[in-house]
């Protein structure tokens, strides 16, 4: 990343979606929604909307706004869209949380919240769509990774695309029978091209290059990693598209979720191979934290899949879907997030107040802005944590899901304290803390735009 941009909000983005993910654990650990209440009551339906577009997608897109420029080695095409782009997404956001507690009956008022929801959100998306394919369309052909995000993009603009239909149903703003139809049996695609097609796709388009990047492993394209865009995509395609046509046309959506998901496995598991291929064939010989952290995130993301395949096997999919969500939103979406946080918001930072004097005077190594040992600690105790919540909604237990979530809380709030530190250069010694011509960087932003 010599000479790369900084992206001047990717940090807010940050701050924004963990303080989206310690709110849903607080109100998870205080019994709101799910399994308290039914699985599709608004109240669960306000955390699943809290996790996925506030910690989850604000996670994913400051992320982008920063490496899809990395990917491709061109520059962002528009360094000023991505602050606008938060605002309208929060503001969205605040909307249809509202929305679905005026859905359930807790706060009074005639407020259209989710038409607001919905014309927030979507241009919200709409800039961020626009501003990364601006970027990503002028360097085709694309490597690898970028065609995984690619295909992310394309499907978070199919997800927001449903949820703009279902937030204007349910207020009553429109009532053609095929839209209502696909309210009402629609969710499993719009669920499957949230988490499976923009956050899982791309986190693993991203994955490729940040694993090799950070532990020094050969960045090679091969017919396996081919293998599992085409296949993956495919799975999205016929999950999205499919599925669609087929509420539409009033058929069932067994058949294409039995299909699509069989796809997705197979993409899955050669994306495992390959990922054991990196850690192999990477020169860095101690794996640092994140690398580590990222490894037990993709174990939990093994084991959705072998959880998915024991409970239809047992014909009790359905009834324990809410353990198999969370596992996979908790256990490999938000470990994935936490666990490459922890070395983004370090490496960042160092590019940020050391890159300009790099070779000029004496500085810090990346390593030297956290203390792994003291984080570690945390880390496995979010993971316990989530595990141990992911046995109590299996086994019904709501009481010590509570307690579960609350440790994941406390976890969480420690790993962000550990980051914040990184940010504030607070473990690195005093004598290489602040050379000269540096400036200690602000929490929220980067204030310098380009590196050395």
């Amino acid at each position: 990343m010599v000479g790369a941009m900084l992206s001047r909000w990717t940090m807010s983005y940050f701050a924004a979606a963990l303080a989206c993910l310690v709110g849903a654990e607080i109100l998870m650990a205080a019994g709101f929604g799910f399994p308290s209440l039914a699985i599709g009551a608004p109240e669960t339906l306000l955390l699943v909307h809290l996790v996925s577009i506030g910690w989850l997608s604000l996670l994913m897109l400051g992320a982008l706004f920063q490496f899809v420029p990395v990917l491709i080695a061109k520059p962002i095409y528009s360094n000023a869209l991505p602050l606008p782009t938060l605002l309208l997404l929060l503001i969205g956001l605040t909307a249809l949380l509202l929305g679905f507690l005026q859905l359930a009956g807790r706060i009074p008022g005639p407020f259209p919240y989710f038409p607001a929801a919905a014309a927030f959100l979507g241009l919200g998306f709409a800039l961020a769509l626009w501003n990364l394919g601006r970027t990503l369309w002028p360097a085709r052909p694309l490597p690898l990774p970028a065609r995984f995000v690619s295909v992310g993009l394309v499907c978070v603009g199919a997800t927001v695309a449903l949820g703009i239909i279902f937030a204007l149903v349910l207020h009553g703003a429109i009532a053609r029978p095929a839209l209502v139809d696909l309210t009402s049996f629609g969710v499993p695609v719009h669920a499957a091209a949230g988490l499976a097609g923009w956050l899982t796709f791309t986190a693993m388009g991203v994955s490729y290059r940040l694993l090799a990047m950070f532990m020094l492993s050969p960045e090679e394209t091969t017919a396996r990693s081919r293998a599992v865009l085409y296949i993956g995509a495919a799975a999205l395609a016929l999950v999205i598209i499919g599925g669609t046509a087929a509420i539409c046309l009033g058929r069932s959506l067994d058949t294409v979720l039995a299909v699509s998901g069989l796809l997705g496995v197979c993409a899955l598991g050669l994306y495992g191979a390959d990922v054991l291929q990196l850690y192999r064939a990477r020169k860095r010989p101690v794996i640092e934290l994140n690398a580590r952290m990222a490894a037990v995130a993709l174990g939990n993301l093994a084991g959705v899949v072998l959880l998915s395949i024991v409970l239809m096997a047992l014909a009790d999919f359905r009834a324990h879907i809410g353990a198999v969500v969370f596992l996979m939103a908790f256990g490999w979406l938000s470990g994935l997030g936490l666990g490459k946080l922890y070395k983004i918001v370090a490496f960042l930072t160092w590019l940020e107040c050391y890159g300009p004097v790099l070779g000029k005077v004496a500085t810090p190594r990346v390593q030297d802005l956290v203390i792994e040992t003291r984080a570690m600690k945390w880390f496995w105790l979010y993971f316990a944590a989530v595990w141990s919540g992911t046995a109590c909604l299996l086994l019904d237990v709501p009481a010590g899901f509570r307690v579960s979530a609350a440790v994941m809380a406390v976890a969480t709030v420690a790993i962000v304290a550990e980051l914040v530190r990184a940010r504030l250069l607070a473990d690195v010694k005093p004598e290489l803390r602040q050379p000269q011509m540096t400036r200690r960087p602000a929490l929220l932003a980067s204030l310098s735009q380009q590196t050395h």
